[in-house]
């Protein structure tokens, strides 16, 4: 289930990652929904949800890091 919009995101993404991080997630999740839809493309074994989540959460902490509660971008801090 792609998502079309960072509003259509879980909650448990957008009541902790600033906007442009949502953007990253949102991106990384559609690819690799689209890239581990066929079972024995998925290392793990995991289902297709669960392996897209992975992934995106991969593809922000590229890019953005925690510090104490909030998600930074890699350059501060």
């Amino acid at each position: 289930m792609p998502y079309k919009t960072n509003a259509d995101l879980p909650t448990s993404v957008t009541h902790v990652l600033p906007d442009h991080a949502q953007d990253i997630y949102r991106a990384a999740f559609n690819n690799a929904w689209r890239e581990y839809k066929d079972p024995k493309d998925r290392k793990l074994g995991g289902s297709q949800e669960e392996t897209a989540h992975k992934v995106a959460w991969a593809a922000v902490k590229k890019t953005y890091h925690k510090v104490g509660d909030q998600w930074k971008p890699q350059s501060c801090c």
